[in-house]
């Protein structure tokens, strides 16, 4: 089916999206053009951030099956919950003819599934074909993308064959447009903001949730009177001795004198995430404390002279070994990811990662999530840098967050 011009401007309109219907057709042809490469006959979409991403489809309705199937050639076609189905043409470009509820009396069956309805739906509209020659791309590595779901697709498509997609979209999505540039920059200006309040709120006596409840209020309030949105993670907290463990969230304890917190964060707008961390210290940090995070400093600057254009993330992690290994301290883990789209539970894009063995080309437009967490016995360290690669003076990074780089210490 195609849409003419007209309808494209009556439907924008009315209807609030991110971006303007020519950058989601665009998007379309790039995934098509890749599924082309990969001799692909369709794929079947079920990360949100990826329908989000191709569509503009923004609701909290992914825990429940729901999916895009982009043939190779044609429309794309979106398939979810009936009552969420309802209403998606708000978000999404799609036209309604487009969008497919299926019934409410599949939710939660054990004796069927909703991608039994799927699979007959899209066979009969012709955007999936069940025969020995098609070869359809599965999400198979999408959170959401349960074991039944696929074992029900598979049943509805027993002559096509069903191969994994390899995060198809999420590679199309590495280089940002310039409008998702944008996106990102006024995120970052939300992540400072929201850092900033975050550091204030760390106190001796505070609650870790209050401080928590100081940022999440921040996150939603935004920057420059543009909201912001929620987090595909929630804000995390280690502190004291736990702040050598990662991903912990917080607690009803209070922070208390001589401790160091770790603060790692995001500031959202329109789904594109600038994650931030920072380390305080209420008051005088240890002294291997402070050697530590000098030395994750000097490292930082040196990775991100080596992020540029034409450079990998291998050579990235190099960069930064090589830095602090001149202090003693090694990295095991990556020293960063792409960024850009998400949903919970992560806002990686799990494609690139700046690690050693990581030989993808950088490019202009990459975004990327510096994060250099020095985890230790008992304390840890934090500090990230949000960045797009090739947008800075003489092809350097764009910081979206530009903070200080130091331990923050607060006496």
């Amino acid at each position: 089916m195609t849409t003419s011009g007209g309808e494209l401007m009556e439907r924008e309109s009315i209807r609030s999206r991110p971006f303007p219907v020519p950058e989601y057709l665009e998007r379309l042809a790039r995934v098509q053009e890749a599924m082309a490469r990969s001799d692909l006959s369709a794929l079947v979409v079920a990360d949100p951030a990826n329908l989000y991403y191709l569509t503009g489809y923004n609701a909290w309705s992914f825990y429940m099956p729901q999916c895009l199937v982009v043939p190779v050639r044609g429309e794309p076609h979106l398939f979810m919950r009936e009552m969420d189905a309802q209403g998606a043409h708000y978000t999404a470009y799609l036209p309604v003819e487009q969008i497919h509820g299926y019934p409410e009396d599949l939710v939660h069956r054990p004796d069927r599934h909703p991608f039994d309805w799927i699979g007959r739906q899209a066979v009969e509209l012709g955007v999936l074909e069940d025969t020995p020659s098609a070869r359809v791309g599965v999400e198979t590595d999408a959170p959401y993308f349960s074991v039944r779901s696929h074992l029900a697709l598979r049943a509805q498509l027993a002559s096509a064959e069903l191969v994994d997609s390899h995060e198809l979209v999420n590679w199309v999505r590495v280089v940002k447009s310039p409008l998702e540039q944008d996106k990102l920059r006024v995120a970052g200006e939300i992540a400072q903001n929201v850092m900033r309040i975050a550091l204030e709120h760390v106190e001796p006596g505070r609650r870790q949730c209050d401080v928590v409840a100081q940022i999440q209020y921040a996150q939603a309030l935004g920057a420059r009177k543009l909201g912001g949105d929620y987090p595909a993670i929630v804000p995390m907290l280690p502190t004291g001795e736990t702040a050598g463990t990662p991903h912990l969230t917080w607690s009803d304890l209070p922070l208390r004198p001589g401790e160091a917190t770790t603060v790692e964060l995001a500031g959202v707008y329109h789904r594109y995430h600038v994650p931030l961390a920072r380390t305080v210290s209420l008051g005088p940090p240890p002294a291997e404390l402070r050697r530590c995070a000098d030395a994750v400093t000097e490292g930082l600057r040196a990775a991100l002279e080596e992020l540029r254009p034409g450079s990998t993330g291998h050579r990235v992690q190099a960069a930064f070994a090589d830095a602090v290994g001149r202090h003693g301290y090694v990295k095991g883990s990556r020293v960063g990811y792409s960024i850009g789209v998400g949903y919970p539970p992560d806002w990686g894009e799990r494609t690139i990662s700046l690690r050693s063995g990581d030989l993808t080309r950088l490019q202009r437009g990459m975004a990327f999530h510096v994060i250099l967490g020095m985890w230790m016995e008992g304390w840890g360290y934090e500090l990230s840098e949000p960045v797009l690669v090739g947008t800075g003076p003489d092809g350097a990074v764009e910081r979206l967050a530009p903070l200080p780089q130091d331990l923050v210490v607060k006496d």
